[in-house]
């Protein structure tokens, strides 16, 4: 699955150009959003935001979860029960 990570501090937020593209419409997307498929492409396109980038979850992750830190974001995920970080 893929899924879009800030990777910047400050936060997580989408140029206004692009938010009614999206399904949600709006530029703070929740965890849930940020596996719209117009959202992954448009950041794999260069979305004028460097700061998001879009990373591929493994299949066969049994549990995975989204760690902040001042809006920096990472994947922790298990998989073959051992902890990857993304």
């Amino acid at each position: 699955m893929k899924y879009v990570l800030n990777k910047a501090y400050g936060g997580f937020h989408l140029p206004t150009e692009y938010c009614d593209l999206c399904e949600c419409g709006r530029y703070d997307y929740g965890e849930e959003e940020r596996t719209d498929p117009t959202l992954i492409k448009m950041v794999e396109e260069g979305c004028d935001n460097p700061d998001l980038m879009v990373v591929e979850i493994p299949e066969n992750a049994t549990d995975w979860e989204v760690v902040e830190y001042d809006g920096w974001e990472n994947i922790i995920c298990v998989v073959d029960g051992k902890i990857r970080h993304l």
